[in-house]
């Protein structure tokens, strides 16, 4: 079969031999996978993440010397069985799955292993216990957006939302994105959301965000104050001491962007008693001080994926059509355009999600 395979730090194009299925598994044709901001970290910063799974007992590393075949935002065709199935799809069914295998040794990741190829392959094996079927005659590049999606899900769930809270997004990606389609589903607003470019503060509005800014012209966080300002009854209300802060409603600040310095900026822009969600992935050493944390007496959650829950959730948000997941697809390329898109995607302008569709 042919893959987009990450080989000594590039992506190139090669044959693999075509997998088959053991115990438990399936084998699947690739029909569209998403190209994640984590596979553009990895290709990057493939030696610290190989580092970092030092720090987690159990997880095997990738091998760097080896071939690694990314992918892990897929919707895939059932075309056969291993043994010990229940073929509970036919072939021709589409699925989708959390990216991830059953195995003797406990669940391994696809995508960023060399022994489990992800989806920027043609053919692949996944877990059949593990499979969701696309319901409604969903495209198969919109079911390959359930798992950026679920990661939104997962942000909002962990963010542990009293109500009342004015979410601020900095950072309009996909995983922002993501957030305000989840917060709007959750019906909190006003929404905020920050981003440098023109087409991403779009798209925030066309998936839900109810004010959008520009930080290159105004300060995020003195917007979020304007859509935060408590209402005389609220002001009233307040304790005493209380009445000694300014009266702004509860802030909820994710952070989507996932570069050195952004958590800093958040802290020195929060308000008091702020709760900040974690969800972009910085790859490299970071600095934040903490004394601005304890003065302000900051919450931080970092989060990372998903339950299966919110997984199949997702997928059914898509379906039937609660989020437009749609309008975030802006290219798809075959295999061989995989190399040319990791650059393209540093565009914001020019793209936010470009789908692999390995049969094109």
């Amino acid at each position: 079969m042919r893959a987009a395979i990450f080989r000594n730090g590039e992506i190139v194009v090669d044959q693999l031999p075509a997998p088959k299925p053991g115990a438990g598994q399936v084998l699947v044709k690739s029909l569209a996978c998403g190209i994640c901001g984590s596979d553009l970290h990895a290709r990057k910063h493939a030696h610290r993440m190989v580092e970092l799974a030092k720090h987690f007992p159990g997880r095997k590393p990738m091998d760097l010397s080896r071939d690694v075949v990314f992918g892990h935002e897929f919707c895939c065709e059932v075309l056969d069985y291993g043994p010990d199935t229940a073929r509970k799809f036919k072939p021709g069914a589409k699925v989708c799955s959390i990216p991830a295998i059953l195995t003797a040794e406990g669940p391994k990741t696809i995508g960023y292993s060399n022994d489990h190829v992800g989806a920027y392959a043609e053919l692949m094996l996944l877990s059949e216990a593990l499979l969701l079927e696309v319901p409604n005659g969903l495209a198969a590049e919109h079911a390959a957006l359930t798992e950026p999606l679920a990661v939104g899900v997962h942000a909002v769930a962990k963010a542990d939302i009293k109500g009342g809270e004015v979410p601020l997004v900095i950072g309009c990606g996909p995983v922002g994105l993501a957030v305000i389609a989840a917060l709007k589903i959750r019906g909190l607003h006003p929404i905020v959301a920050a981003d440098y470019s023109p087409a991403r503060r779009a798209l925030a509005e066309k998936l839900g965000a109810d004010v959008v800014v520009d930080p290159a012209r105004t300060q995020p966080y003195a917007t979020w104050a304007e859509h935060a300002r408590m209402s005389p009854e609220q002001k009233a209300a307040r304790p005493p001491l209380q009445a000694l802060l300014p009266a702004l409603k509860p802030a909820l600040i994710f952070e989507c962007v996932g570069v050195p310095g952004l958590i800093q900026q958040v802290f020195e822009g929060a308000p008091r008693d702020a709760r900040i969600v974690v969800v972009g992935v910085c790859m490299e050493t970071d600095r934040s001080e903490p004394m601005l944390g304890i003065m302000k007496e900051l919450s931080v959650q970092y989060v990372l994926g998903y339950t299966p829950e919110e997984f199949a959730y997702s997928l059914r948000l898509i379906a039937e059509g609660q989020v437009d997941a749609a309008s975030m697809v802006t290219a798809s390329v075959g295999i061989d355009g995989v190399a040319k898109a990791f650059v393209d995607l540093a565009n914001p302008e020019a793209h936010t999600k470009i789908i692999v569709e390995p049969w094109r």
